[in-house]
Formats: C-alpha cells, structure tokens, sequence
C-alpha cells in the first residue's frame, strides 16, 4: 500500500475527527471510505455518460425513437403494476 499525503485545512481535519468518531472508526478510514465512494461516484458517472453516448449514436444512425407521450403511458402502467407491452421504437414525425 502506497502513502499519500494530503493537506487539510484545520476545520476539515476536526470535521472529520468529529464525524469519524460519531461512526465509531477512525479519521482515517473514514477518509478512505469518503475517497472510495467518491472514486465509485466517478466510475458510475463516467460509465453512465458512456452509455449515453452509445445510445445516441444508435439513435442518431437510425433515427428510431419512442414518442414521450407512449414512454409515459408504458411506464405509469407498469408503475400500476400491469405488464403493458413495450412501446416499439420507429422514426417519429418531425
């Protein structure tokens, strides 16, 4: 395991020693957990905006989509617990 050495400024530092013993552990585990999910939170974000990509570039080369109004009922109905068939995708009127 590699050391790092991190600068905190004095109210931070008391933060986290506060907050870390409220949680019954140490500053620092406290800091790596925070450091964990925050590295977690960017893998997410970044894997999320990559799946965006991908699917606007199928939507772009088709030009298929779902209207909004057919995506609203399909999911109001399958928030009311029925099993509506899925809406299919197709070029829409401009």
């Amino acid at each position: 395991m590699s050391t790092t050495t991190i600068r905190l400024p004095d109210e931070l530092k008391a933060r986290i020693a506060a907050a870390a013993e409220r949680a019954g552990t140490t500053p620092h585990a406290l800091i790596l957990e925070a450091i964990a999910e925050k590295a977690d939170e960017a893998e997410r974000r970044s894997d999320f905006h990559e799946l965006a990509k991908k699917r606007f570039a199928a939507f772009a080369a088709s030009g298929k989509s779902i209207s909004w109004s057919e995506m609203r009922t399909y999911l109001q109905q399958r928030a009311a617990g029925k099993q509506p068939r899925r809406p299919a995708a197709r070029k829409l009127a401009r």
